[in-house]
């Protein structure tokens, strides 16, 4: 088998461990509050990067950047909360579809805080998706609570990774990560304290396989982005899109609307148009690419 192929495999896997967290917290979230779903999965993300902290020593915990790790775990437990309470309220494709257009976003905080040059045709990807977003919203129904979280959601993700596009500078992966990670258990772990309802037995194996789920979706991505480019990858990433949309019909009864397939589709389209301008892109170079392979590194 080739990487192509492995990459590609793997990118698909993730897509599909995304997308049944997703559904099992939609699942919880008739019984149990968003706190504290995002909190079992950001605490076992964390968990989960210890054994790599004890590998490379205590000292990979030393930090140049404290301010941006707050910043970054504040964002980042904001965005967590953010998806999983869309995730609760919007059926599971049009939610999945509204946090792809961080991808979007980035190109306008890359703009505002990198100094990167916005040319006509990321203008124009940027407002094709724009109007996927509006066409998603539906004209006759206006901007609802959920649509507008779900927003803000992607909106902190792509400040997310320009954090993280600063802080790989000059920052370890697994400083980076254990940060992440305790970040986003304390700011989804205070609340959840504050509205916190006692799981039953299987409330909370439910709970440990969304965590396991979200671990396990964030490691494989990163697997199959050290297989394959960004570029070759982004066409299948979109399949969490069916996936998202047929679990939502199997086990909600969710048939999309043709304005999320179309808003969906504009939303698609703009972002494998972007990837594939990084891709050719001469007057950028390899640095182009970089909002699509940061965005493996944080889920």
């Amino acid at each position: 088998m080739s990487r192509k192929l492995r990459g590609i495999l793997l990118i698909v896997l993730s897509g599909l461990c995304f997308s049944a967290m997703n559904a099992l917290s939609k699942h919880l979230g008739a019984r149990l509050n968003v706190f504290e779903i995002a909190f079992f999965r950001s605490a076992f993300g964390w968990v989960l990067v210890w054994p790599f902290v004890m590998l490379s020593g205590l000292k990979v915990l030393k930090t140049r950047h404290p301010g941006a790790h707050v910043v970054r775990g504040l964002a980042s437990g904001c965005s967590v909360l953010s998806i999983f309470y869309s995730v609760m309220h919007l059926p599971l494709a049009d939610a999945t579809a509204y946090g792809f257009t961080r991808n979007l976003f980035i190109v306008l905080l890359a703009a505002a805080f990198l100094h990167e040059r916005i040319r006509r045709d990321r203008s124009a990807v940027a407002l094709l998706g724009f109007i996927g977003v509006l066409l998603m919203l539906r004209p006759q129904a206006g901007l609802t609570l959920a649509a507008g979280v779900a927003l803000f959601g992607a909106l902190l993700a792509a400040c997310v990774i320009v954090i993280i596009k600063h802080l790989m500078r000059s920052e370890r992966p697994v400083t980076v990560m254990f940060y992440f990670g305790l970040s986003t258990t304390v700011v989804t772990g205070l609340p959840a304290i504050a509205f916190w309802q006692r799981p039953g037995a299987e409330e909370l194996l439910l709970l440990l396989m969304t965590g396991a789920l979200g671990s396990a979706g964030q490691t494989v991505m990163i697997m199959a982005y050290r297989e394959a480019d960004a570029t070759v990858l982004a066409p299948f990433d979109y399949l969490q899109l069916v996936f998202a949309a047929a679990l939502g019909y199997l086990l909600f009864f969710e048939v999309p609307t043709a304005w999320t397939i179309a808003g969906a589709v504009l939303i698609v389209l703009a972002n494998l148009y972007s990837s594939q301008r990084a891709r050719n892109a001469s007057d950028d170079g390899a640095a182009s690419a970089w909002p699509n392979r940061l965005l493996s590194k944080d889920a």
